[in-house]
């Protein structure tokens, strides 16, 4: 575990949603690597990451080990295993090699229905085999215009952390995606993302006083090249939750240097 006074280091996770087939994805993890590779003045400013489609997470997985790129999913079941058809489950994404695993996106509680209950379930089971939660909240814009934003964002915080003891600030992570700025070109401001990523803090802080100030918060919700430097240089805001532009390497080398 890192002590108090290490620089917390920035995640930069791709989310690729259903995109890509996985022959396609493997000769672009290929390109990234090559590039990662000529970078000598990269060092380790970051942690990189993609989460993708569980077609593509074996054959990706195998190509990154290794390298300096870790390879994540987007969904993981409730349930250890059985009769859920269509499932995929935390044991088998963790004898993929796979890492990091995102629960909680708001398309998932959306189009799937899914309840804070069932974020916590899911975090629950990554945990219990060794895989790292990225916790996603966020509220919608008639949340905001009401003025509910932080209490809409820090109740579904606490519902998807209820009973769960991480561990340590490495086996947690929260991301903070407004809604109404998930692939419609709109961004919080800058000040915006830091109101809010400092209240998830202040709530982490709150929940585990031992390593709460570690946890990373990412921003998500329209990252890209031309806004990540002012984003991700406010003190709260621990990297980002990338969608469109992590499918584009020139993009997401961009948001990445925005980092040192």
């Amino acid at each position: 575990m890192q002590s108090a006074d290490t620089p917390i280091t920035p995640l930069i996770a791709g989310n690729w949603k259903m995109n890509r087939l996985p022959s396609e994805a493997q000769a672009w993890l290929r390109d990234l690597l090559a590039r990662l590779e000529a970078d000598a003045d990269r060092g380790s400013r970051s942690e990189l990451l993609l989460c993708v489609p569980f077609t593509h997470l074996a054959g990706m997985s195998e190509l990154a080990f290794g390298t300096p790129v870790g390879i994540g999913a987007q969904d993981v079941s409730r349930h250890e295993a059985g009769a859920y058809t269509g499932e995929v489950s935390a044991p088998m994404l963790a004898d993929l090699g796979v890492r990091y695993v995102i629960v909680g996106h708001s398309e998932r509680r959306e189009y799937h229905a899914e309840d804070d209950a069932t974020v916590n379930a899911k975090a629950q089971r990554a945990l219990a085999h060794g895989l790292t939660p990225i916790v996603c909240v966020g509220e919608r814009q008639a949340e905001r215009d009401a003025g509910r934003a932080v209490e809409v964002v820090l109740g579904q915080l606490a519902g998807a952390l209820e009973g769960l003891e991480p561990g340590s600030a490495e086996r947690l992570v929260v991301a903070y995606e407004p809604v109404w700025a998930i692939g419609t070109g709109r961004t919080a401001t800058a000040d915006d993302a830091q109101e809010m990523c400092a209240a998830v803090r202040g709530a982490l802080r709150e929940r585990y006083p031992a390593f709460g100030a570690r946890v990373r918060v990412l921003y998500g919700g329209s990252m890209k090249p031309s806004n990540a430097a002012e984003l991700l240089a406010k003190p709260d805001v621990n990297g980002g939750l990338i969608g469109g532009a992590s499918l584009e390497i020139d993009d997401l080398l961009a948001i990445e240097r925005a980092t040192a």
